[in-house]
């Protein structure tokens, strides 16, 4: 644990060093903010919570977390840095645990920092504050998910642009898991039990219950599954590519 906290800070750090990660937290904070007061109407719905900021995380972490996780990999790749790195006494599983953790604190700074909403909400009224940090935690689990998914499909290629464009297609399929879009053409071909399993994966169905305070422990093994299923296929992935 030891090398990948080392791994850990200098990631994070090397955020902070460019202008990568101020340009995200201010895209994140004025999406949000503007999505949450002019498209989810928060005072003119005159309740003291905080779903309608809620409601519209998974379209943002859709859009903006693959552009985050897209350099992860691709980067180390096309630069060369990537083999630099292994021939440190590093393993592998070592640099992706501690590069998506450094990723992974990054988002939750940018998330921290939405606070102001919170302390608006109680300025205004009295909300239930415990929904309000279940829907916090929910939202940093889900990001979490996104950015597994994304720092696996940046191991595929050297190109950060595919990198992008593969993630966001596999994040909107686990946003959309359910829906007609994924299910209509096949909806009258597959069994029920089947249907209820590709229903089960949807990141919507996960979040929505959290972010309304019921908080389950079933979606919170789900999120961290999928955490570990893609951190696993991003060990393998790294491993394959190394010596491209």
């Amino acid at each position: 644990m030891r090398t990948v906290g080392v791994i850990f800070r200098r990631e994070l750090a090397a955020y902070f060093t460019t202008p990568v990660a101020y340009v995200f937290i201010v895209i994140f904070l004025v999406l949000a903010g503007a999505l949450t007061f002019y498209v989810g109407n928060f005072f003119e719905r005159g309740q003291a919570d905080l779903q309608a900021f809620f409601d519209f995380h998974p379209w943002l972490y859709l859009f903006l977390i693959p552009a985050l996780s897209m350099r992860l990999w691709a980067e180390e790749r096309k630069s060369g840095s990537l083999e630099m790195l292994l021939t440190l006494p590093v393993t592998v599983p070592q640099a992706v645990l501690g590069k998506f953790l450094a990723a992974w604190v990054f988002v939750g700074i940018a998330l921290a920092l939405t606070v102001p909403l919170w302390l608006t909400v109680n300025y205004l009224g009295h909300p239930d504050n415990g929904v309000i940090l279940g829907g916090y935690v929910g939202s940093f689990l889900m990001a979490g998910a996104f950015l597994s998914i994304g720092a696996a499909c940046s191991a595929l290629s050297k190109s950060q642009v595919i990198a992008f464009v593969i993630s966001a297609a596999v994040c909107f399929l686990f946003i959309a898991m359910g829906s007609r879009i994924v299910l209509g053409p096949v909806q009258t071909v597959l069994p029920t039990w089947l249907l209820q399993t590709v229903t089960s994966l949807s990141f919507l169905d996960h979040f929505s219950g959290i972010a309304r305070g019921q908080v389950a422990f079933s979606d919170v093994i789900f999120f961290g599954s999928v955490m570990a299923l893609f951190l696993f296929a991003n060990t393998l992935l790294v491993e394959l590519k190394k010596a491209d």
